[in-house]
């Protein structure tokens, strides 16, 4: 399913998570809804920007909708800390390195 095409739709929060819903158009042209939960704690304790919530949804159900190949992967799914982890390392600016001037 990886010429499924993605689109964000809105979220819901409840007592315990933030639920992200996402639409895929799946290759035969049907469409199918998919949720991702975040924990509000996390978000409390800063393993996530509330910002960026919405991306990594997005590239996680990508990931599910490729892993199942032609199959439909299950609708719900909960975003681990690992996930939320693996995340920030790979969107956080590295820092610029000094560079020494060269003496005369």
């Amino acid at each position: 399913m990886s010429d499924s095409r993605v689109e964000y739709v809105g979220f819901t929060v409840n007592e315990v998570s933030r639920n992200y819903c996402l639409r895929a158009k799946l290759p035969d042209g049907d469409f199918q809804d998919f949720t991702l939960a975040i924990l509000n704690k996390a978000f409390v304790d800063s393993l996530v920007r509330y910002q960026d919530a919405p991306d990594l949804c997005f590239l996680k159900l990508q990931r599910e909708l490729v892993a199942a190949g032609g199959n439909l992967p299950a609708l719900h799914h909960e975003l681990t800390n690992a996930e939320l982890e693996e995340y920030r390392l790979s969107h956080t600016p590295r820092p610029k390195e000094k560079r020494r001037r060269a003496l005369p």
